[in-house]
């Protein structure tokens, strides 16, 4: 693949890159799909897991995951009320994503092989 011939398909009404771009593109969304494709976990475990995410943002940041299909939320009716976290297909499926972003940062992250 040319390097310089990557067109995003944002034209004839299929702007699937920006939506995605959309979807997972929020501050702290990578770092959240991170930790749940280890498993389903409450909301004190995923802040204690993404300890850099503030509260407020961890919320904001879960709501938006969940209105997209990423995450689905489950509550247990426990005393007190219990909620649970986890990715759906959609969710995992991101993983694969994950992993070549993750390989890549690993092969660039170096300053010395900066060109």
């Amino acid at each position: 693949m040319n390097l310089y011939s990557f067109e995003p398909k944002v034209v004839d009404g299929n702007p699937h890159l920006c939506d995605g771009l959309q979807i997972l593109g929020a501050k702290w969304s990578f770092l959240v799909i991170a930790e749940l494709i280890k498993g389903p976990q409450r909301f004190k475990q995923l802040q204690r897991n993404v300890a850099v995410v503030k509260t407020q943002s961890l919320t904001d940041t879960l709501r938006h995951l969940e209105k997209t299909g990423v995450v689905k939320r489950e509550v247990f009716p426990t005393v007190p009320v219990s909620v649970e976290y986890s990715l759906t297909e959609k969710g995992y499926d991101f993983g694969k994503v994950l992993q070549e972003l993750d390989n890549w940062a690993q092969r660039w992250s170096s300053p010395t092989d900066v060109e």
